[in-house]
């Protein structure tokens, strides 16, 4: 499973009533909780006081120009907003369209406090709270000079949430009842029902697609259609080329709207793995990579051209079990339907030592399907402890046991074997599997490692052909996502992103409650109750939430990272005049 939203609405599947959420309080990062080998807690404590001694390049003028090559670990499915499957496609497409308005750098979800213009120009609340009405900005245009309308607005709402297109942004809109356009400036976004977050779901997940160039592409093939090749957006870079296996580029509008970006060009560059993405780095063919290894720090100090830049993160990793047949018949699966035999699994684990093991100090164990910024009691949930003699005592009383001696557990003459599909393009997800490999095998289950190429990777997770997946989640700023992610509505349609298809009617109501509870205190005792049960239930084991830390050229003033995506603010990246370089005077000024 990528980092990054993956959930697809098809037909036939029917969803929960409308979220109403009471965003958390956000805590301050909280201390590293497990222990840190002395001497790589000395390297990233040194790396980062280096990076706070030596800031980026600064002087000259403040003149627009310059190019940011990105070191991407993997290239993009497709880059329309309306299909995210991976946040290297978010990263890009994030530039090329815009949304109504954008979220402030404190991620409220409740209300539209800290939303900033984008396509609105201003928003006005209906009396009754249940519709928006949007002005939007008579600037605005389209990259083929185009105006964008309210039409436009009407019409992505309708893409979105068409089951055809089986877009991953239809659950999230389950509160917006339709969008209207009065006029060509007016879009009136009404809603199902009153909740504190419903700004947030209007705006946050629905970025503006033309209609004009989209209108008679039929929304099951989207991911086909020519746009999807040279898509053409709104935002303050447009699309230029896009080399298949190699890289993509996008150029700045000279005369946008909002005013012209500082940079001239972004340039993403593909790489099999994060191993090659940094080599290109630290070899200056590249000016940033999102997420660096602990195994890269040392050479990351060393370099008189790099700098790092610590960030927060909504991430999460785990060990997806399916809990339906691999053959996608829709079958209980033989091993993995059973609750008791994934927590058996789960306490044959020692989460903490293979976290340190492969992240060093760049890594927390997770604590469940939610990162801790988003859930501040998360203290308060009960882990299953990390205990082999239970994992044994419990895998005996099921019936697994190992009668010829091979080292494999068998019952009914079923071995407990199961194979663990990991992308080919995550190093740290291939170590995690090959360490829980063997761990398993303490207890008798044979586990065999599946490395696949990032797409074969997602088609088998999309088409429910697996045992088991090292997946992780790269969340937004609000929970309501793991209706998506580990609820009913991502199992029961059709490329729903609950890839293990777990269901728990407890869970189910916990989280609808949460969202639908009125005040703070009760919004968090609902999801306390909700974090518990899937824990308890063990359709996966919870393992990292990564301590984020990029590798950036020291030319370039990097404006923000934001939690929910490093690329928030490239817009407002830049490099000083006297500090490019010749990549910096390509295609530029």
């Amino acid at each position: 499973m990528p980092f990054g939203p993956s959930i697809v609405l098809g037909p036939g599947g029917s969803a929960p009533p409308p979220i109403a959420v009471r965003r958390p309080v956000v805590p301050k990062r909280p201390p590293f909780q497990t222990a840190l080998l002395p001497a790589a807690t000395a390297a990233l404590a040194a790396a980062l006081a280096g990076c706070d001694r030596a800031p980026a390049a600064s002087g000259g003028d403040a003149a627009p120009g310059g190019t940011v090559v990105v070191a991407a670990a993997a290239e993009p499915g497709n880059i329309l907003p309306v299909l995210p499957n991976t946040t290297q496609g978010q990263s890009i497409y994030a530039q090329l369209f815009d949304r109504l308005a954008e979220i402030g750098p404190a991620l409220n979800t409740v209300g539209d406090q800290g939303f900033r213009p984008r396509l609105a120009r201003s928003w006005a609340w209906a009396p009754d709270s249940l519709s928006v009405r949007f002005a939007l900005d008579a600037a605005a245009r389209w990259h083929d000079g185009r105006p964008v309308t309210a039409a436009d607005v009407a019409f992505s709402f309708r893409l979105a949430t068409d089951p055809r297109a089986a877009s991953p942004v239809a659950p999230l809109l389950a509160n917006v009842d339709s969008v209207t356009a009065p006029d060509s400036a007016t879009a009136v976004v009404w809603f199902a029902r009153r909740s504190p977050q419903q700004f947030f779901d209007a705006v946050y997940h629905l970025y503006v697609l033309p209609e004009h160039r989209l209108r008679d592409v039929a929304p099951d093939r989207l991911a086909a259609s020519p746009f999807a090749r040279e898509p053409v957006g709104s935002g303050r870079f447009r699309f230029a080329r896009w080399e298949r296996g190699q890289r993509l580029e996008l150029e700045a509008v000279p005369d946008h709207w909002r005013g012209r970006a500082k940079l001239d060009r972004l340039v993403w560059a593909f790489a099999p793995d994060f191993g090659t993405a940094t080599i290109r780095l630290l070899a200056g063919d590249a000016d940033f990579v999102e997420n660096l290894r602990p195994e890269t720090l040392g050479q990351m100090t060393r370099s008189r051209s790099l700098r790092l830049v610590p960030y927060p993160s909504l991430d999460y990793g785990f060990l997806q079990f399916n809990l339906r047949a691999a053959d996608a018949s829709g079958a209980a699966h033989p091993l993995f339907a059973d609750r008791e035999l994934r927590r058996a699994l789960t306490m044959a684990v020692d989460r903490e030592r293979v976290v340190r093991n492969v992240f060093d100090s760049l890594a927390y164990t997770a604590v469940g399907p939610v990162p801790r910024a988003v859930f501040p009691d998360w203290e308060r949930l009960r882990q299953l402890p990390y205990d082999v003699a239970r994992a044994r005592a419990l895998l005996d009383s099921l019936g697994w046991r190992d009668a010829d001696g091979d080292g494999t557990r068998e019952r009914d003459g079923v071995p407990l074997a199961f194979g663990v599909l990991v992308p080919t393009s995550s190093q740290i997800r291939q170590r995690l599997a090959v360490l829980m490999q063997e761990q398993l095998r303490g207890v008798g289950a044979r586990v065999t490692v599946e490395p696949l190429e990032i797409g074969v990777f997602v088609d088998r997770l999309n088409d429910r052909r697996f045992d088991a997946a090292m997946g992780g989640w790269h969340t937004d700023p609000s929970p309501a996502g793991i209706r998506e992610t580990w609820g009913v509505i991502g199992t029961r349609t059709s490329g729903g992103s609950n890839y293990g298809s777990y269901e728990s009617r407890a869970f189910e109501t916990a989280v609808d409650s949460a969202l639908d509870a009125n005040s703070p205190e009760r919004s968090r005792a609902h999801w306390l109750r909700a974090y518990q049960t899937i824990l308890d239930d063990a359709p996966a084991v919870w393992l990292f939430e990564p301590r984020l830390v990029a590798g950036v050229h020291r030319r370039i003033q990097v404006a923000g990272l934001r939690a929910d995506g490093w690329w928030a603010e490239l817009d407002e990246w830049s490099i000083p005049l006297g500090a490019r370089i010749g990549r910096d005077r390509v295609g530029g000024r």
